[in-house]
């Protein structure tokens, strides 16, 4: 069996979407599995042992021009040589749904109209799965797959899962041994959805018998976190690549951060983690295990109606965030 999954961006969604591709390979251990992305996200897939083929598309140059429109077009288009058996869109918008069509699989499969943002993009399915909106996005893309590939959803084999990604890039930083090493994410793809670094600063001070450390993805953020820096004992990672990211990850005790990808590739990876969470809901945007918890704003949040200028992230304190953390660390 040939299957093509479509999850474009971003770091977060294709993060909550990696666990499919266990299930998958637990009921078809030989189908053929190729994976669709921007390809600014493609290094987080590549080497894979789930995945034969990364394909990387560039649908924000596209824009740019019709050149570039036609270029990204022919080159899924001949995608089409693949003869996919099944297309399942796991992103459920109009601009996947048109991807998962030009891949001219025999069997497209994604959300149903009153499942998604975008209901059009449910005219390119010939499999419509309706999973409501509200559920568990990590839950959503399994129940998807299960749906398209007529397998059975057991919540289970997500309680169950083994770390989703996998990078053999070797981190460049020296980090402790004798203490337990924390990594504070501190960007999200919305201001509201970022934690005050005043605050930040005082989880950090108050983690004093740990080993902290912050990563970062763009000059803001790295602006942040040199601030904090000069206000605690936390120390400035150098940009990471994503592999590199998974890799620090993986031998962290604790991640804290907000409602972003860095933070749920803890979730991932099986590591201990705290997300904080603002305008966004956390029964919907992560999954909770004894090792993954959330600390809220204490403000109810419409998964439908959500305000990207709401600061109620503010109300979190440190001293809860803290409280949770060495619950984590030394029980």
């Amino acid at each position: 069996m040939k299957i093509a999954l479509v999850k474009l961006s971003a770091l977060g969604d294709i993060v909550h979407a990696s666990v499919v591709l266990q299930h998958i390979h637990a009921h078809y251990p030989d189908a053929q599995i190729d994976w669709v992305v921007e390809e600014r996200f493609a290094p987080l897939l590549e080497g894979h042992p789930h995945l034969r083929h990364v394909h990387g598309v560039a649908l924000k140059e596209a824009k740019r021009s019709l050149k570039n429109a036609w270029q990204q077009w022919r080159f899924l288009r001949s995608l089409q040589r693949e003869h996919y058996d099944v297309v399942i869109d796991l992103q459920g918008l109009i601009k996947s749904a048109l991807v998962s069509k030009a891949l001219g699989g025999a069997c497209v499969a994604g959300f149903s109209g009153r499942s998604t943002r975008e209901w059009p993009a449910s005219v390119f399915y010939d499999v419509r799965a309706v999973v409501a909106y509200e559920e568990n996005v990590i839950v959503r893309n399994v129940k998807l797959v299960c749906e398209a590939l007529e397998l059975p959803f057991d919540l289970l084999a997500i309680d169950n899962k083994t770390p989703c990604l996998f990078s053999q890039t070797p981190l460049h930083v020296r980090l402790a041994k004798e203490r337990p090493n924390v990594l504070l994410v501190l960007g999200s793809s919305w201001p509201s959805k970022v934690y005050p670094k005043e605050k930040m600063a005082i989880v950090a001070q108050m983690l004093g018998d740990a080993s902290v450390w912050m990563c970062w993805g763009s000059e803001g953020e790295k602006e942040m976190a040199q601030w904090i820096a000069g206000h605690t004992h936390a120390q400035v990672l150098p940009r990471l690549s994503l592999p590199e990211l998974v890799t620090l990850v993986g031998q962290c005790a604790l991640v804290i951060g907000p409602d972003s990808g860095p933070t749920h590739v803890a979730w991932a990876q099986n590591r201990p983690s705290i997300t904080l969470f603002g305008p966004t809901p956390s029964m919907r945007n992560t999954y909770a295990t004894p090792v993954n918890v959330s600390v809220e704003c204490g403000k109810k949040i419409d998964a439908r109606r959500l305000d990207k200028h709401e600061m109620c992230i503010k109300m979190i304190t440190p001293e809860v965030i803290v409280a949770r953390a060495k619950e984590l660390l030394y029980g």
